[in-house]
């Protein structure tokens, strides 16, 4: 059965490029193994991230992030059973969101930035539907 998870974190200490491509290093490495595909954003000190695959896999997954010391207050979005999966293509895409236009943010929350925390779980699903839509993305792997 395959399920699709989205959550926010903000991290623990200043999101580096070094902090950020050993996360992504990790994921490439690892989810491949785990059946685990997805995409990350990230801005600031925040994470938004959504993995899809088996619901074992995706669980003992978060569970992971949960306990990882890079994130702090780590939320669920969103979970739910899925067809097919969206992001098949990536084994952990990536979006600095620094980089996207600021209208396409305020399109999906009260301010252009982003902020998982201050929307609705399908608000942040429909910014990453369209990032893809937009290629957006970085790191199709």
């Amino acid at each position: 059965m395959l399920v699709r998870l989205l959550y926010a974190s903000r991290a623990a200490s200043p999101l580096t490029a070094p902090v950020v491509d050993a996360i992504l290093a990790q994921s490439r490495d690892h989810n491949p193994k785990l059946g685990i595909t997805g995409m990350l954003c990230y801005s600031d000190d925040l994470f938004l991230q959504v993995l899809e695959g088996g619901r074992d896999e995706v669980c003992e997954l978060f569970n992971t992030i949960v306990r990882d010391d890079r994130h702090t207050k780590v939320r669920i979005l969103s979970f739910e059973e899925i067809p097919e999966r969206r992001f098949g293509a990536w084994t952990m895409g990536h979006v600095n969101i620094a980089r996207v236009n600021p209208s396409l943010l305020l399109k999906y929350a009260e301010r252009p930035v982003l902020d998982p925390f201050a929307c609705s779980g399908r608000a942040s699903m429909a910014l990453l539907d369209e990032l893809i839509a937009t290629a957006s993305v970085i790191g199709r792997c």
